[in-house]
């Protein structure tokens, strides 16, 4: 049977695959044999699974790592997979900050929808020094197809300032503010689901 040529409204081209990335958890929450590995921690399973099921492939990367973010080593971990201009991307906390460096340097790609959900520069630059020592694009918006901002009105205060940085940075990207959702550390999450495929 020939693969469907559209997805959703008649005008959406169908999802090749989806990558979601998870954020920095703490070291001792790294090393907690009782704490799922980040790729594999809050909504990133289920979300993964709801894409599956309607036939996207999904991949939750392990950034090596991950308490103690590398950029290099993170950008090589993400260039392992297939990046498309129909390649859906979600991304949460520090994994929303590191996908906002690798599009911003990276004029010549363009994907599918993007949602970053409570994301985080370090605004301080002290919880993960060089990391984010990039310019914004402020076009990044114009290369995917529909930026989405997820945020909640009680999350940390260095997401509240990231959040209103990306907000004045970047042009075009779509915003959507939660009440009570904290740093959206949740089993399930329907409505990211529908931001990316509905």
């Amino acid at each position: 049977m020939p693969e469907p040529t559209h997805f959703g409204p008649e005008t959406a081209v169908r999802p090749s695959n989806a990558l979601i990335l998870h954020g920095k958890p703490g070291q001792a929450e790294f090393y907690d044999p009782a704490v799922p590995s980040p790729s594999n921690h809050h909504w990133l399973p289920w979300l993964a699974k709801q894409l599956i099921v309607r036939d996207i492939p999904a991949h939750t990367p392990e950034m090596p790592l991950a308490y103690a973010p590398d950029y290099p080593a993170w950008r090589r971990e993400l260039e392992r997979h297939d990046v498309t201009p129909r390649t859906l991307l979600a991304a949460h906390s520090c994994g929303a900050g590191f996908l906002l460096r690798w599009l911003s340097e990276h004029p010549d790609v363009t994907v599918g929808r993007v949602v970053l959900v409570a994301p985080w520069l370090d605004p301080t630059g002290r919880q993960a020094p060089g990391f984010f020592d990039f310019t914004l694009d402020r076009q990044v918006a114009t290369r995917t197809d529909g930026l989405t901002v997820f945020h909640s009105d009680d999350d940390f205060d260095e997401v509240q300032v990231s959040v209103h940085t990306i907000r004045d940075s970047i042009a075009g990207l779509q915003y959507r503010e939660f009440h009570g959702y904290g740093h959206f550390g949740r089993a399930t999450f329907p409505e990211l689901l529908a931001a990316l495929v509905g």
